[in-house]
């Protein structure tokens, strides 16, 4: 640790650095002590406030997952909420987004059934087989952020992965005891979930970052780093993609905000916004891109044409 005086005007404000490195990334952490302080002061105040950096050193360390922003930062990426309309879905826009989550949340992830048919399936008493059963139990998990009083939990993300994949899953409603890898079309390994043994740590300081940071960002980024984080995780053995989607809704929804479908055509430039955040912790390309998908999941299930 070092001081650092800055003269201002005819004051001299003093503050004490402390500068590590994590991963390639050199941080600081910095606290001012006070202004035109004498030597007793100063080394009294020198003394309190280094006893509190190492105490956040520590805390820091201890913390795998730890999403750090500038004030400058939050604000940036808080002002991109002002790009989006905040309205309401009717009962008929809810019918028909449902229907359109349903078939791209499930197609993304390699679904046979065919957009027209959601209808059809949501309506049956009984579905043939695993995909007809995941389109019903999505459709289910929708209706079940919609109705459900719960504030965000770990038991939360269990119960949408439950009412997903009851029907199809033997491992539905229960976070993973295997390690797990995303591959390309070519075999390649593109994202690996993390170690299995450190799974419960990773999810509980996703939860408490959750906590301690829900009023300090708006809905949008709040959820696009829920979203992201709990994809880089991959908690569960199959069907992460869909729980976070629809742990990103949940969020969106909570917050009274509109729900927001991801297309199956924009899945490439989806996936480029993840390894972005995984790789570089850019969010940004995140934000952005779920603008773009607010828009269009607004202009494709408003009822407002119909009524004019």
């Amino acid at each position: 640790m070092y001081l650092e005086k800055r003269k201002i005007g005819k004051n001299i404000k003093y503050y004490l650095v402390h500068s590590y490195r994590e991963k390639s990334k050199v941080e600081k952490i910095r606290r001012y002590l006070g202004s035109n302080l004498g030597e007793k002061e100063l080394e009294e105040q020198r003394r309190k406030v280094e006893k509190i950096i190492k105490e956040i050193v520590e805390e820091r360390s201890t913390k795998v997952f730890f999403f750090r922003l500038s004030k400058k930062q939050v604000e940036l990426l808080n002002r991109e909420d002002k790009k989006i309309d905040i309205t309401h879905l009717n009962k008929k826009e809810w019918k028909k987004f449902t229907e359109e989550f349903v078939y791209n949340t499930n197609a993304i992830e390699g679904s046979t059934v065919r957009e027209e048919e959601v209808p059809g399936i949501l309506e049956k008493q009984k579905p043939v087989n695993a995909d007809e059963m995941e389109t019903k139990g999505v459709a289910n998990a929708v209706e079940y952020m919609k109705k459900t009083k719960e504030k965000l939990s770990l038991q939360t993300v269990l119960k949408l992965h439950k009412v997903c994949f009851e029907s199809s899953k033997s491992f539905a409603g229960k976070f993973r005891d295997v390690d797990v890898v995303i591959r390309d079309y070519l075999g390649n390994v593109i994202h690996a979930g993390v170690p299995k043994e450190k799974l419960y740590e990773y999810l509980n300081d996703l939860m408490r970052w959750y906590q301690i940071n829900k009023r300090k960002f708006k809905p949008l980024t709040l959820a696009a780093i829920m979203h992201n984080q709990f994809e880089h995780i991959h908690p569960f053995q199959d069907g992460n993609g869909r729980v976070g989607r629809l742990l990103l809704n949940f969020i969106l929804i909570k917050n009274k905000y509109p729900p927001i479908n991801i297309t199956l055509e924009d899945r490439q430039e989806y996936y480029r916004t993840l390894q972005e955040y995984s790789k570089n912790g850019n969010l940004k390309p995140t934000i952005k891109f779920l603008i773009k998908q607010y828009k269009k999941t607004l202009r494709r299930v408003s009822t407002k044409k119909e009524k004019s």
